[in-house]
């Protein structure tokens, strides 16, 4: 079973903010065409067993392997936390954790996928990397930064909604990482970032 984490901060103030496109990543895949036929078994909200996170439990699109999408209900900083109560109360490797985040390093609407990379200051994946005292997990990299390309205060950035012209943009990233996260249940990490890692615009 893939457990699919999708990064960001819980509450409305945030729900549009830089910092939280892995939770719209998972909210997109959850409705895709190739998720909609998903049998949903359970739906759990921060339950005592799967502390400080929304999941939406065991999804099988298509015959694939199954899926459980996650949105972590602490906020980023912690999101280790709620990742590692995942993997153990689903006796799973980190080999099957796959996490989906914004990254400050790469253009607007860009995708990268890497495994068994550090955390490069992303909060997120340093609580990840802490918990589980290991890398060795794929993540799904989309760039937010700035046409300036480098953010005076990347916190307070980071925090901050996109503007009109950017969520353009945003939104076809978002469909680009669905389709890149279906690509890799279907035909493995390789094939996947050998067909969108290459790219070297992002979609508009």
């Amino acid at each position: 079973m893939i457990l699919i984490v999708g990064l960001g901060n819980p509450g409305k103030k945030y729900q549009q903010t830089r910092h939280n496109i892995g939770f719209r990543v998972v909210d997109e895949l959850r409705s895709s065409s190739r998720f909609a036929n998903a049998h949903v078994i359970n739906e759990l909200r921060s339950s005592s067993r799967f502390a400080n996170a929304h999941v939406i439990d065991k999804l099988k699109p298509l015959n694939l392997k199954g899926v459980t999408l996650v949105k972590p209900q602490t906020f980023m900083n912690l999101s280790g936390k709620a990742v590692k109560s995942l993997i153990t109360n689903y006796k799973t490797s980190t080999a099957n954790l796959w996490i989906v985040h914004d990254d400050i390093d790469l253009p607007l609407g860009k995708i990268r996928i890497v495994k068994n990379r550090g955390a490069a200051g992303h909060k997120g994946i340093e609580s990840i990397i802490r918990e589980l005292k290991t890398k060795n997990f794929i993540r799904f990299r989309i760039g937010i930064q700035p046409k300036s390309g480098k953010a005076r205060n990347p916190e307070k950035f980071v925090l901050q909604k996109f503007n009109k012209d950017e969520e353009k943009i945003v939104k076809g990233a978002i469909q680009r990482t669905v389709e890149a996260v279906e690509c890799t249940l279907k035909n493995g990490l390789e094939k996947a970032q050998s067909i969108y890692n290459i790219c070297a615009r992002p979609r508009k």
